[in-house]
């Protein structure tokens, strides 16, 4: 009696590769939308008032420009076609504790544990897609990869096995 075990051309088999093919890519696709569906919420176009440590923060339109205020008065000015900004939200009161905001001229970081809040320019034009807050460093993907804000230096991140949240 001879019998072969020629399974590349049953196709039953073939059905269940193209499906377990099928399932991965699900499971990657389920898992990439979660990712962002996570990220999503830090993202915000509110104008204020918004609660920080600091005090009320607003953003006001002027002409073509943004002028950020605190308490009533203008601490910065921007030029943005429209307001974007990543919150980090404080532990105490779920106020704003730093905030990344989208410029034309690229990312500036306000941080409100500061009275005046901090102002720092991130120095390179980077359209963000997603801020992840680390202590003291700001990870933000942008156009142009992977990046580090922390003290005012901005750092090209590498692949690493450093996980963020």
């Amino acid at each position: 009696m001879f019998v072969t075990n020629d399974c590349e051309s049953c196709s039953a088999c073939e059905n269940a590769a193209q499906l377990k093919g099928n399932m991965r890519r699900l499971l990657v696709a389920a898992l990439a939308a979660t990712s962002f569906a996570t990220c999503v919420h830090a993202q915000s176009n509110e104008s204020g008032p918004l609660d920080t440590p600091s005090g009320n923060l607003q953003f006001v339109r002027v002409d073509r420009d943004f002028t950020a205020m605190l308490d009533k008065e203008v601490f910065d000015r921007f030029s943005a076609n429209t307001l974007t900004h990543f919150d980090d939200m404080g532990r105490a009161n779920d106020t704003i504790a730093r905030a990344l905001v989208q410029t034309d001229s690229g990312p500036v970081l306000y941080d409100f544990r500061h009275r005046p809040p901090l102002v720092q320019r991130v120095g390179m034009r980077i359209t963000v897609r997603r801020v992840f807050w680390q202590g003291d460093e700001v990870v933000m993907q942008g156009s142009q990869g992977w990046f580090g804000f922390k003290r005012g230096v901005l750092t090209k991140l590498q692949s690493s096995t450093t996980t963020y949240h």
